[in-house]
């Protein structure tokens, strides 16, 4: 059966398929052998003694007391920096394609501004900043720091993404959606919006994982008892062997990602298969709803 031809690369031809199915080999081999460096240097170091890895497995306390509360912090502080970030990134993304030149000048300055600073420094400007003018406890202050540097530099980036995404719809839309009578307001959340989400979603989730990777950085730095801050004392005080810890922290972090990935993933193609099965079909009361203020679209306007 002929093979369908592709827009984006030429079919591979046999010799290429024979290059391909080479270099794929030469790759597993080099990754078992990567593997294989890896364990034989830990058995050789004894890393991989049950003894070292059972206080994780077998004592619950390993987890009810500094892995589950690590996670949960985790969580919360995700949470929190993607709750703010994605709206107010969608508001400077919109604002960045203002027809006005002062808006478009204030919402580039903030988002190049916080874009271009290191989330980190963020943290700890914000850490600085809630101790010197705020009554905040010393307990809760790591986590208002974390979530308010993620938030300034997330929202920049997820700024971007949204211009982005809007830009890329065909110009096309925009001249329908004035024709028939839609204001700019109402053509950005009714047109262009819903139709830039499947576009800028890899982006924003590719973000998404950023940030809860990001909190990371204010239990090394801030002291906030995120999850990867839960190991340093679940060896000092309970014993646990620090391999084995970073390793179990590390599985929770990639199972994190990978369910975030995986729904952002069925999302995407939900959104895809409801756009093929469905029209957007405007009917003649709509349009007269959606017409501007003192226009009336007539039986004229709606045939042609």
């Amino acid at each position: 059966m002929k093979e369908r031809p592709t827009v984006l690369y030429d079919v591979p031809g046999p010799r290429a398929r024979r290059r391909n199915l080479l270099y794929t080999a030469l790759f597993l081999l080099a990754l078992a052998a990567l593997i294989w460096w890896v364990m034989a240097s830990l058995e050789e170091k004894n890393q991989l003694e049950w003894a070292k890895w059972s206080p994780i497995f077998t004592d619950s306390r390993a987890w009810t007391t500094y892995i589950l509360p690590g996670l949960e912090n985790t969580l919360i502080g995700a949470a929190l920096a993607m709750v703010i970030a994605l709206p107010l990134g969608a508001l400077f993304g919109i604002a960045r394609l203002s027809d006005h030149r002062w808006t478009r000048a204030a919402a580039g300055t903030v988002v190049e501004f916080f874009r271009a600073i290191p989330v980190l420094i963020l943290m700890l400007f914000a850490n600085a900043a809630y101790s010197e003018f705020t009554d905040i406890s010393p307990e809760n202050r790591p986590l208002y720091a974390v979530v308010t540097g993620l938030v300034l530099y997330n929202a920049s980036v997820l700024a971007e993404v949204v211009r982005a995404g809007i830009l890329s719809l065909p110009s096309g839309q925009t001249d329908a959606a004035k024709a028939i009578g839609m204001r700019k307001g109402q053509t950005m959340t009714n047109v262009l919006l819903p139709q830039s989400v499947t576009a800028m979603l890899p982006a924003l989730v590719s973000q998404l994982v950023v940030i809860v990777k990001d909190t990371a950085l204010g239990g090394a730095m801030l002291g906030f008892s995120e999850l990867l801050a839960s190991v340093r004392p679940m060896s000092a005080n309970y014993g646990a062997n620090t391999i084995a810890s970073f390793t179990v922290v590390a599985v929770i972090f990639v199972v994190l990602n990978f369910a975030l990935t995986t729904f952002a993933g069925w999302l995407e193609r939900r959104l895809r298969r409801a756009k093929k099965s469905t029209g957007a079909v405007v009917g003649a009361d709509a349009v007269e709803e959606l017409a501007t203020p003192g226009e009336h679209v007539g039986p004229a306007d709606e045939t042609r």
